[in-house]
């Protein structure tokens, strides 16, 4: 039987009590359900009790997250289950000098328009965000709302403050998915903004609409379909191509054969979603039996455990899987 330990972490005061133990104390309770370890708070302070390892784990949750409220941030449930997530992940994969949760949840990023701090929120978008720093092409493979985008558009912005780059270019496949492009009105520019929609999200949030706008304006900034990369080469520059499972793979090659001196790219897409005619293959797909092996290229697969939308977004994710799952089994 594992030895038993009692551990007791005191609080700034009630005000980061109130702060961390949210509101009818949710996070109190999300936390004991996912721990094995008793817990009890009483007023700025809380006392953890049970096996050893779980009590472990507890105290790391809670360091975590009042590392957070330090640093300014409101605690949610979504936050309460990242850290849960994340201690899960690191124990399978770090030697336990290394297991710290704020090494891969706190480290800020940038601060969007608004001042809001930007991080990685799990282990999957950390190590994306690793690869994106030390990597001249990187892949981010997974489902919605894992961050693939955003993170980009984060990360290109960065690169373009800290003068690492001098242009921004982010592009996407304007591949119609049940819509035709001939009956959307206004020129082809219209037509196409559209699909380029999560990029502009992105810069509008990370620099604010004003300093993205003057930015497209001086040509820092580039926001455009793929099909005008075309005959191009890119360099200092930041590329983003997004959607890249509509791609074919002549649209893959030419794209990745656009970028010069300087520059890095990082392609995003969730191989799920194709919406290429049943008979075209994804370049998305092709690439990384292609491209696997070569050094400079890191290949990133983010999950429904990086799933950064409303809770339930997750599940659904994984209900698809499964479904999916099931019916290749049958075939």
């Amino acid at each position: 039987m594992s030895d038993m330990q009692q551990v007791k972490i005191k609080l700034k005061d009630n005000t980061e009590a109130a702060v961390l133990y949210g509101m009818q104390d949710m996070n109190l309770k999300l936390i004991e359900k996912n721990i094995k370890a008793k817990i009890t708070a009483r007023g700025d302070e809380i006392v953890i009790s049970g096996d050893n390892e779980e009590v472990l784990k507890a105290q790391k949750v809670f360091n975590h997250l009042i590392e957070l409220i330090s640093s300014g941030k409101s605690i949610s449930v979504i936050d309460v289950n990242y850290a849960l997530n994340i201690l899960n992940e690191i124990k399978k994969e770090v030697k336990e000098e290394e297991d710290k949760p704020s090494k891969y949840l706190t480290e800020p990023l940038l601060f969007s328009a608004k001042g809001k701090q930007i991080s990685p929120k799990t282990l999957g978008q950390f190590k994306y965000i690793e690869d994106i720093k030390k990597k001249d092409i990187v892949f981010g493979i997974g489902p919605a709302g894992t961050g693939k985008t955003y993170l980009a558009v984060v990360m290109a912005v960065r690169a373009l403050r800290n003068k690492k780059v001098h242009k921004i270019v982010l592009t996407r496949p304007a591949v119609e998915a049940g819509e035709k492009l001939g009956f959307l009105p206004g020129d082809l520019q219209d037509k196409v903004d559209p699909y380029l929609r999560p990029l502009y999200d992105g810069l509008y949030d990370t620099l604010g609409m004003e300093v993205a706008q003057k930015y497209m304006e001086k040509g820092i900034i580039e926001v455009a379909p793929l099909a005008y990369m075309r005959g191009r080469t890119l360099e200092d520059s930041f590329i983003i191509l997004d959607e890249a499972q509509n791609t074919t793979p002549e649209q893959m090659k030419m794209f990745l054969t656009r970028i010069g001196f300087g520059s890095k790219a990082v392609v995003t897409g969730d191989i799920t979603q194709v919406d290429l005619p049943r008979n075209d293959k994804s370049g998305l797909i092709l690439v990384q039996d292609v491209l696997k092996g070569i050094p400079e290229i890191s290949f990133q697969y983010l999950n429904s455990k990086d799933v950064v939308r409303h809770p339930v977004v997750a599940k659904i994710i994984e209900a698809y899987d499964f479904y999916q799952s099931e019916a290749d089994e049958r075939r």
